[in-house]
Parts: structure tokens; C-alpha cells; sequence
């Protein structure tokens, strides 16, 4: 048999060069490959054993071709600088491997017209599906994806006001439950760290359930302090000092996120103020720096894997021609260190 090395075969070598090499026809080969149960073990020993040695890989830019799909799935989150999306797509990616799918993550800095570019740059590089993260955004971009066939799924969020796929939570619902809780250890000065609200489904829905615990406990709604910056533990820090130096300061910091939160934890040990004696502090994710805070956080826990697992089993759902359904995943309440009875108007006043 004629030796073959990737020297005299080139860069690139090809089924026909395996062929050759192994000494069996190309549809052999292929069968080696996609069928394996369908050749003798000798053979297949023999075709495996010269794929290694050569560094052949199929051309799945072809097969794509044929089968009028690539395998690959894109998810674009607002961004990878903290952990707020980690363990969903984890799992989501997870999921994916096992279906034989590839994971395609882009990050859109929580832009909006980044987003849009990211969709239509993963549509046109063969995407089957797309993972987006909340509701808002052009409804150009959802007529774009629908006159392509391309699904998608939107996470971390859950309306069933709204006609499209999702796998996620009410981000509403949540924060008002937890704020019910704020209420119910006697704050009813509350402030709030937030994303932007008007860019962010996400975020402003979670405002509006603070608002609505406070106007169901008979408080008037407008009086919830806002502090709307960007997800940092540095921009936490500075929002919450912002807050405390105010006349009127909360007695309770309510926090969009664990990041933030985390930041406001670290701000109040810098000003000496004692957690949650002089100011109680509250998350929103439950993500691992929920629990290993120097004041292990009272926050929402959002079930990050399951709703990343469902997501990319919708998908693929989708991409096989069915209709997935949407799924709404409940949330529940982390109550740890940071959230105690509210501080007596003297003490307040002393510290």
C-alpha cells in the first residue's frame, strides 16, 4: 500500500486521499465515518486509523450544504464580563453537544444596535437558531428572523402577554416577592440599583415589581429612590454611596443584580455602616457571588441551568420542524444575611 504523509498530500487532506491511503473506495470511507455499525472492524480500524494519521476532517461546510443546516446554534448575551449568564448557557451549550449542535456566543455590551448586527452576522454565517436574552428590541429584527425561518428562543425573561418563544422567568413577579419581604421586616424607605431602565426589559420590569409591593402595602410607589447605573461591582459601590448620602437615604438597598448588590455590600463596609442592622441590602440572580459575599446575600434565585437546558431542547424542537411551546420557570427567594428588621429612626440617626 502507497504511503501517504500530510507532506504529500498537502495542506488539506481529502476523503479521495484517505481512500487512497486505506486502500478502500470513498463511500467506504464515509460509511467508516457517519455509519461505522455498517463495516467490518478491520476496515474501520484501518479507515480511523488512516483519517488520524492524514488529520482529515470532513467538509461540513458541504454537508451543511446537502442537509440545509449547519448544527450550529448562536446565543447572544449583553455581555461576558461578570457571571449573570454563565451557568445558563452552560447548560444551554451543554444541552446543544448532546443534540451534536455547536454553541456560537456573541456579547452585545447591552447595545441594542450591536445586537441587531450580532443577529444578522450569526444568520448569514449558517445559524440554525438564535438564543436571545429578554423581549425588547425592533420588531424589524423578529420580522428579519421569521422571513428566514431562523428560531429563537428569548431567556431570562417570561411574559405570556408576548406571541414569542421564551424559556425564562417573570422578572416582575420575582422582585415584587421579594420586596413583599423587604416590606414585611418594617422598611418603607427603599431605594433602588438598577440597569437602565429604559434599554432593559429586564431591569425595569424588576423596578416595577418593587413598585408594585409598595403600592399593594399602601405606600405610594414614586416614593422608591432609583439609582440606575451599569452592572459593576464598582458601579454598585458608587450608587450605593450615592444613596447613603442623601437626607431621605433607604433604609433598604434593593439591588437589580447580585453584582451590583455585591458592590453595595462592599460600599457599606467601607462607610462602617453595619449589614443589615443600619441598612439592609437585596440581590437578584443568586449567582455564586450571592453566597461567598464577606455578607452572604438575601436574593432571588433564577434556576439558571434549567432554563438553559429547556431553551436549547426548545430550539431543537423548533429547528426539527415542531412547535415547542413556551415555558414559564418559577423563581424563589434566597433570604441569608443581608436583609433584617428595619433600623429605629434614633439609631439611624446616630450612625
Amino acid at each position: 500500500m502507497e504511503e501517504f504523509t500530510s507532506s504529500t498530500l498537502g495542506e488539506i487532506p481529502t476523503l479521495a486521499d484517505v481512500a487512497a491511503a486505506a486502500g478502500v473506495s470513498t463511500a467506504t470511507v464515509s460509511r467508516c465515518l457517519n455509519t461505522p455499525d455498517r463495516v467490518t472492524k478491520k476496515t474501520l480500524n484501518i479507515v480511523m486509523e488512516t483519517v488520524d494519521r492524514l488529520g482529515y476532517s470532513p467538509n461540513y461546510s458541504a454537508r451543511a450544504l446537502a442537509a440545509g443546516r449547519t448544527n450550529t446554534i448562536g446565543a447572544i448575551i449583553p455581555t461576558m464580563e461578570n457571571a449573570i449568564f454563565a451557568r445558563g448557557i452552560q447548560a444551554f451549550q451543554e444541552e446543544l453537544q448532546e443534540n451534536g449542535c455547536t454553541l456560537l456566543v456573541a456579547s452585545s455590551s447591552y447595545r441594542q444596535d450591536l445586537e441587531e448586527e450580532q443577529i444578522k452576522t450569526l444568520t448569514v454565517r449558517g445559524a440554525d437558531a438564535l438564543l436571545l436574552i429578554g423581549y425588547q428590541r425592533d420588531p424589524k429584527i423578529y420580522e428579519y428572523l421569521e422571513k428566514r425561518k431562523i428560531p429563537a428562543v428569548l431567556t431570562w425573561a417570561s411574559d405570556p402577554a408576548e406571541k414569542h418563544l421564551s424559556v425564562g422567568f417573570n422578572n416582575r413577579r420575582a422582585m415584587r416577592s421579594l420586596a413583599e419581604l423587604v416590606l414585611k421586616n418594617g422598611h418603607t424607605k427603599i431605594g433602588c440599583i438598577t440597569a437602565d431602565t429604559i434599554a432593559n426589559d429586564r431591569a425595569r420590569d424588576r423596578v416595577h415589581g418593587i413598585r408594585d409591593a409598595m403600592e399593594a402595602a399602601g405606600l405610594d410607589p414614586s416614593d422608591l429612590i432609583v439609582q440606575e447605573t451599569q452592572y459593576s461591582i464598582n458601579k454598585g459601590d458608587v450608587a450605593f454611596r450615592s444613596l447613603m448620602s442623601r437626607e431621605d437615604r433607604p433604609t433598604a438597598v434593593m439591588c437589580g443584580n447580585d453584582v451590583l448588590a455585591v458592590g453595595a455590600v462592599r460600599a457599606a463596609s467601607a462607610l462602617n455602616m453595619s449589614i443589615p442592622d443600619d441598612v439592609s441590602i437585596t440581590g437578584f440572580d443568586d449567582i455564586e457571588l450571592a453566597s461567598v459575599a464577606n455578607v452572604p446575600l438575601t436574593t432571588v434565585h433564577v434556576p439558571h441551568r434549567r432554563m438553559g437546558q429547556f431553551a436549547a431542547q426548545a430550539l431543537m424542537s423548533a429547528i426539527n420542524g415542531k412547535t415547542p411551546q413556551s415555558v414559564e420557570l418559577p423563581t424563589t427567594i434566597c433570604r441569608r444575611n443581608t436583609l433584617g428588621p428595619a433600623p429605629k429612626a434614633s439609631k439611624r440617626n446616630r450612625s
